[in-house]
């Protein structure tokens, strides 16, 4: 027997996640797995890459097209990162990685579309990339400074997108509790395991706060259409 829930719970549950509920389930059951088939791809690619590294034959060219440190030169390291995306990450295992693309980027390609789910992820990723070359050259004295032994990490996956990607659902589906439980979990993990991965995390979090932030400030200055004149209803949730 299911025990009853408390109707200020329900209430809670509704407003937080009522929206966004609706509309992946809403997409889920009219258009099934054919709702994300970006985040089908891109799941597909990082076990592709996978796979690949851990061949001897494999490694240097996932090394070649994918691989980002930042004592790579600036360039290399621009062209290299939309690859190095699906490039899991070395000391994580790839399923916790595959897991956390199909979820939060499933979710976000349904509820804010394909194209904007790939235009914050990677804004993300490169607010991190770019991050770590500035931390290095701040210093380890410096408070947002990192120590050089950075400089060689092999700084690949998708989890700054995905941390990027959560919280700017969340803005959009007005689920401000969770998206701010997901910023705190990003300062937490700094203070309890304080490398590279972490703090990029945080720099990914900042840009796209300064985003929400700029996209909100833009419509409070953008005016109302007159009745009549503003325009059509989407009938996609997605936006696209």
């Amino acid at each position: 027997m299911t025990p009853p829930t408390h109707p200020a719970v329900r209430r809670f549950a509704r407003r937080e996640w009522g929206p966004l509920y609706g509309t992946v389930r809403g997409a889920l059951v009219r258009r099934g797995w054919r709702a994300a088939p970006v985040t089908l791809g891109a799941v597909c690619l990082t076990l592709v890459f996978q796979i690949v590294q851990n061949q001897a034959w494999g490694y240097g060219f996932v090394q070649d097209v994918g691989s980002v440190r930042a004592a790579d030169p600036l360039w290399q390291a621009l062209l290299r990162t939309p690859l190095s995306l699906f490039v899991p990450a070395p000391d994580l295992p790839v399923w916790g990685a595959l897991a956390q693309m199909l979820l939060v980027f499933g979710i976000a390609e349904i509820c804010v579309g394909w194209w904007r789910t790939l235009a914050v992820g990677y804004l993300a990723t490169l607010a991190g990339t770019t991050y770590a070359r500035v931390g290095l050259a701040l210093g380890p004295e410096h408070p947002l400074g990192l120590p050089e032994s950075d400089r060689l990490v092999n700084d690949t996956g998708p989890s700054a997108a995905v941390v990027g990607l959560a919280v700017f659902v969340c803005w959009r589906y007005g689920a401000h509790l969770t998206g701010g439980l997901v910023v705190l979990a990003m300062a937490a993990e700094v203070l309890v395991k304080d490398n590279l991965a972490g703090e990029e995390h945080l720099a990914a979090v900042a840009a796209v706060l300064l985003l929400c932030a700029a996209v909100t400030l833009r419509n409070r200055r953008t005016p109302a259409p007159p009745p009549g004149l503003g325009p059509r209803p989407r009938s996609s949730p997605s936006g696209d």
